[in-house]
Formats: structure tokens, C-alpha cells, sequence
């Protein structure tokens, strides 16, 4: 497998997918095929995202090396640390070694909804940068973490933010993802802020096509994103016409993509929601340029 930092600054965009993990067991095998279908897009890499504990957390880690070694595409496997300790991670990065697996997405993660976390102060990671460091000293693995050019939805402040983006890369990350964000005036600056702050790694802007309006508006909700005025007005006359808002999503994410590609961003990251026929569109017209 290529070690995906590597893949930067080859003067080629750098594109990768991201999954996420079926909630049924049964529904693994047909998960693989379906990302396996999807690999004829030569994506650089793949990311799949981690169950929050428990049985969720195994599965996540088998799937992860079920596609990697099933359709031989670099996977990095999500981990989150907030409701983990020390000894917890450490078994789940021999087992995702064991599998073949040397990429992360180092994040805090969001606490379950029926566990009681304790404060950052009392917890074995009480950030991502606490997760990247342990990482890193223990070795092997290569790590993205994430980046909001909107702000953190639980930050005191985007300068506050900023630091633990900033401590994050200093801790040992290797590139960066960005929330889903629709306007590309908001990378742009939040990348200009990071280089400021000393930030060196490869930063890259994560798109979700939009594939449905009511989700499209769940979704911003959760993670402190904003809906441009332009696409609001685009979207909300075709909101009960599902084909239609799925037509204007790809519209709106290929010239999205082609703007930050245009304006030096490294490659696309795509927020795939398990689905290909937006990601599909919106590569091949890239790729046509």
C-alpha cells in the first residue's frame, strides 16, 4: 500500500472517499462490493468512519480491512478517543495492524449518547492532539486530522479552534480534512489562518454533494456549517423534486471542486454518504479538465 502523505505535492490533485459504516452486520458483504464497483474512479485512498463503541467499534475495524484487502485500496480507518483509554486504543491499532491498516483519522470524536464522559482534564485523551501524540510515539501509522474552516460547532472561539487545529499538526498529523463546507471563500481563509499559525501539512477540503434538501439541512445543523445564499435560492424551489436537487448538487459541487482545485487546494476529499452517483459525476468532470 502507498503511504498517502506521500501523495501530495506530486503536481496531480490527490482524490479520496469516504464511507461510512452500515448499521446492520448482514449489510457488510454487500458494503465491500459496493466500494469495490467504486474503485474503477481510481481514488487515491478511502476512508471508512468509526463506530462509537462496543460492537460498532469491532465491526468498523473489520471493515476496514476488508476493503483494503479486498479491493486493494489504501484505507484509513477512523478512531476516535473521547470515550477510549490508553489501553483500549492500543488494542485497537494492533488489531488495525494486524489487518494490514497504517492510516488513520485521528479525531475526539463525538461523546455516545448513553455514556457520561468526564471533562477533557479526566479523560486518557481529552482532545485529538492528545490521540495524534500517543500515535505517534508508539508508531507505524500515518494520520489525518480534521479541520473546520467554520469554526468547531463547540469552540470558544475560531482563534481558539485555530490553536487545537494547530496543536493537532504539531502532535505528529501527516494532512488534514476539512468539515463539509459549501462556500470556497471559507477554505481559502481558514487555510491562509492556518499557514499564519504555522500549520505545514496538506489541507483538504472535504465536499459533500448534496443529494437531499432535508438532510442537507440536518446536516449543517449538526456541524455548525452554513448554507451559502446562492445555493439556498438554487435548492429551495426543487426541494420536493428529489432528482432535481441531486442535478443542482452536482452543479453546485463540480464547480465547488474546480474553484479550490483552481485555487491550489491539494485534491477533493468526498463525503460519499455511501452513494456514487454524485461523487461519479463530479470526478469524471474534474478529471475531463
Amino acid at each position: 500500500m502507498r503511504e498517502i502523505p506521500e501523495l501530495f505535492g506530486k503536481g496531480r490533485p490527490v482524490f479520496s472517499f469516504e464511507f461510512f459504516l452500515p448499521k446492520a452486520p448482514e449489510d457488510l458483504d454487500r458494503f465491500v462490493l459496493d466500494v469495490k464497483a467504486l474503485k474503477s474512479l481510481r481514488p487515491d485512498y478511502v476512508t471508512l468512519t468509526y463506530g462509537a463503541a462496543g460492537t460498532g467499534r469491532e465491526r468498523t475495524v473489520e471493515a476496514a480491512g476488508r476493503i483494503q484487502n479486498e479491493t486493494g485500496l489504501t484505507t484509513a480507518c477512523h478512531l476516535t478517543c473521547i470515550a477510549h483509554t490508553r489501553l483500549e486504543i492500543a488494542a485497537v491499532l494492533d488489531r488495525l495492524s494486524a489487518l494490514g491498516i497504517r492510516h488513520l483519522v485521528a479525531l475526539r470524536g463525538d461523546a455516545p449518547k448513553d455514556l457520561a464522559v468526564p471533562p477533557p482534564g479526566e479523560r486518557d485523551f481529552g482532545y485529538a492532539a492528545d490521540l495524534v501524540s500517543f500515535v505517534k510515539k508508539r508508531g507505524g501509522f500515518k494520520m489525518a486530522v480534521a479541520g473546520y474552516p467554520e469554526t468547531h460547532p463547540e469552540a470558544l472561539s475560531a482563534e481558539d479552534d485555530l490553536k487545537h487545529f494547530a496543536q493537532k499538526s504539531a502532535a505528529g498529523a501527516d494532512w488534514a480534512i476539512t468539515q463539509l463546507f459549501f462556500d470556497s471563500k471559507d477554505y481559502f481563509s481558514f487555510v491562509k489562518r492556518a499557514r499564519t499559525a504555522g500549520v505545514t501539512l496538506p489541507i483538504v477540503p472535504g465536499i459533500m454533494p448534496v443529494t437531499s434538501y432535508a438532510q442537507l439541512k440536518r446536516f449543517v445543523a449538526m456541524c455548525g456549517a452554513k448554507i451559502p445564499d446562492e445555493l439556498e435560492a438554487r435548492l429551495a424551489p426543487l426541494s420536493a423534486d428529489p432528482e432535481a436537487v441531486i442535478r443542482e448538487g452536482i452543479e453546485w459541487g463540480a464547480r465547488q471542486c474546480r474553484e479550490l482545485l483552481d485555487g491550489g487546494a491539494p485534491g477533493i476529499h468526498f463525503y460519499t454518504l455511501n452513494r456514487s452517483r454524485s461523487t461519479t459525476d463530479i470526478l469524471t468532470r474534474l478529471r475531463r479538465k
